[in-house]
């Protein structure tokens, strides 16, 4: 799908000639190992870099810069995946194939600015601007706190951290908001010095391009410090499930109660029985055509939404519903009895029908776009450099009731994790 070019070690040119859309796309990743401080410092650093360089010192002049550029796009974005933390730039502009630029190539010079923003930062005596710093640091420090008025992304986060406390599972890619407000203008030079000599590089360009040019023109734009370059490791997830699962209610000021629950499984992203699992959590809960939604919201009117997600870098699979907590015991009840349902064979051939037509068109949906296309790859590239949609796509037309139902055998309950409001339960 994208051919593979060494520019250095640690540092790798992915490049995809294509005509199937009008713009050429550039998106560069730096990786390093997660943690919950780097991740708050990088996250910051990320918004540093998008709001002004040394050329265009203000967010207005860059963004007028870019709208010169027949309205190129330049962002930035940080993620995280298993163990690894990634500071992402993605550029966008159109192919000049569609243009008549007096100026000369656009995209050309769009990879100048995506330069510049990367080794000619706004600095003032060789450190980040305080004043940028400070104001990047309230708005990542907003973000972090806008989970906790989120109540269905809260729920989730308090049982991983109660379950998966201080590992990669329960840390955000935001960092925390302590180490976020920790960051000062000359923490945050080193965060990007180490980005620049230590990460794991990816760079990605899609589009209508001569591909042997574009691969002189980044080698020659994008030349890093020769640092220890280093792959992060994908770390175990093993977990025995001797102990009992955990079952633990919070309260907030709140109307509607959030019941979740997490199941461990042996199988993970790297597992050759991944697409099995992937199959499972499809009929389990992935869709509306799923149990959960059929049985416990649809049927039984137990809650306003229930649905299942597998988290495959992790070995988790999570169960969220939003209940009146009252509800909690019969709901919980339910949702036990539609696993049991599959670990018993309970799988009617239009549930897997319908679930492998959905998994097939979520993924060729993001086919749609180039920066779709590129996620999906630089995800499944782990496992295989010549990934296809369809490879995927074949592997889960493999899967047979029989496998769902073994996969449902192998989850074991960590947790039920209720959160409701301070009036309801008051009585226990």
């Amino acid at each position: 799908m994208f051919n593979k070019t060494i520019l250095q070690p640690g540092v790798t040119l992915y490049t995809r000639p294509t005509a199937q859309f009008k713009t050429i796309s550039l998106s560069i990743k730096f990786t390093a190992p997660l943690t919950e401080e780097s991740a708050g410092a990088r996250t910051v650093l990320a918004n540093v870099l998008e709001d002004s360089t040394a050329h265009y010192p203000t967010r207005t002049k860059l963004r007028q810069a870019l709208e010169e550029l027949y309205g190129a796009v330049f962002y930035t974005d940080t993620g995280k995946r298993g163990n690894q933390h990634s500071l992402m730039l993605f550029a966008e502009s159109v192919n000049d194939e569609y243009l008549n630029n007096p100026d000369g190539p656009v995209f050309e010079q769009l990879l100048s600015l995506v330069k510049e923003s990367l080794f000619e930062p706004n600095l003032t005596d060789g450190a980040f601007s305080e004043t940028i710093v400070e104001r990047e640091k309230q708005s990542v420090a907003d973000r972090i706190r806008s989970v906790y008025n989120d109540k269905t992304r809260y729920a989730n986060k308090r049982m991983l951290e109660l379950i998966r406390p201080g590992e990669p599972a329960s840390l955000s890619a935001n960092g925390s908001e302590e180490a976020v407000l920790a960051v000062t203008a000359e923490t945050l030079r080193q965060t990007y010095d180490s980005m620049l000599n230590n990460d794991s590089i990816d760079i990605y360009v899609l589009g209508d391009i001569d591909e042997q040019q574009m691969i002189e023109q980044v080698k020659d734009l994008f030349s890093f410090p020769a640092g220890d370059r280093q792959t992060v490791q994908p770390a175990g997830h093993e977990h025995s499930g001797e102990t009992p699962p955990k079952h633990i209610r919070e309260k907030q000021d709140m109307k509607q109660g959030k019941l979740n629950m997490a199941y461990s499984t042996p199988v993970d992203f790297r597992h050759p029985d991944y697409p099995k699992m992937q199959m499972a959590n499809g009929v389990l809960g992935g869709f509306a055509h799923s149990k959960l939604f059929v049985n416990v919201r649809e049927k039984e009117s137990l809650a306003y939404y229930c649905s299942s997600s597998y988290s495959s870098q992790y070995g988790l699979l999570y169960i969220m519903s939003g209940i009146d907590a009252e509800e909690e015991e019969k709901t919980a009840r339910l949702i036990g009895e539609q696993i049991e349902a599959m670990k018993q064979g309970k799988i009617s051939d239009l549930e897997m029908r319908q679930t492998l037509a959905l998994l097939s068109n979520s993924i060729r949906s993001a086919f749609d776009s180039a920066k779709g296309q590129i996620d999906i790859y630089d995800q499944y590239k782990q496992l295989d450099e010549n990934f296809r949609a369809d490879h995927l796509i074949a592997k889960w037309e493999q899967v047979t009731k029989e496998d769902v139902q073994q996969m449902a055998g192998q989850l074991t309950k960590e947790i039920t994790y209720l959160l409701s409001g301070r009036e309801a339960l008051e009585d226990e």
